[in-house]
């Protein structure tokens, strides 16, 4: 998904979330990503997003799904406001729809697309509770699901594989943990829509440097 371009087969987004992944981002060549996602809960506050060659996915991550520097929802809705022109896409996540809705509606006026996501650091959930999710993210009006779960087990990874089967979304799907690697390569080669890397270091276990995955992705 490019803007004005043919979609990539496996997009690749090099995670911004601090000022050294910054530098590493406005350095990086023509096609060597897809997107970059702005950070905006890791970085300092204040700082603006840079013109760049890749569209920006920007976001300020909840507090309880892994949000830095504990923000209130009016200093997140306020952060998103003087953002959101120079983003191509929004990330809020689900737990936020109700006090995000002002954002989101910004977002949609400006045909900045919405990106669902929900994020647990220590499971991954029943199937149920994530086709729940989806149906939720799909009756909001997003664009894309975005999943991103503790992978443990093969079971973990079968449960997130069965959202391929069961959303009419498109998705973006990501393991943490154990099994973190492996199940990134195999969601991207599902279709997952976004997949996400470290440009400066990891945020999670789990979590391929953004321009190896691209190599690897791209190779197939």
């Amino acid at each position: 998904m490019r803007q004005k371009n043919k979609p990539a087969k496996s997009p690749v987004a090099g995670i911004v979330d601090s000022p050294a992944a910054l530098s590493a981002a406005l350095e990086l060549p023509a096609g060597a990503l897809d997107y970059l996602e702005w950070r905006a809960d890791c970085l300092p506050a204040g700082l603006q997003i840079p013109p760049c060659r890749f569209p920006w996915i920007l976001t300020v991550r909840h507090p309880l799904e892994g949000g830095k520097r504990n923000l209130s929802a009016t200093q997140r809705r306020q952060i998103f406001a003087a953002l959101l022109p120079a983003a191509w896409a929004v990330d809020i996540e689900i737990r936020s729809f109700a006090s995000l809705a002002g954002t989101m509606d910004s977002a949609r006026s400006r045909n900045i697309r919405v990106v669902a996501s929900f994020h647990d650091f220590k499971k991954t959930p029943a199937t149920g509770k994530l086709r729940d999710l989806a149906a939720r993210a799909r009756d909001a009006g997003a664009d894309i699901f975005k999943v991103a779960t503790r992978t443990e087990s093969p079971a973990d990874i079968c449960r997130l594989l069965d959202l391929f089967q069961s959303s009419s979304l498109p998705l973006a799907v990501m393991g943490m943990g154990t099994l973190g690697f492996g199940s990134r390569i195999l969601f991207a080669r599902c279709g997952s829509a976004l997949n996400y890397g470290w440009l400066h270091r990891p945020n999670v276990p789990g979590q391929w440097p953004a321009l190896e995955l691209k190599r690897m992705l791209a190779s197939a």
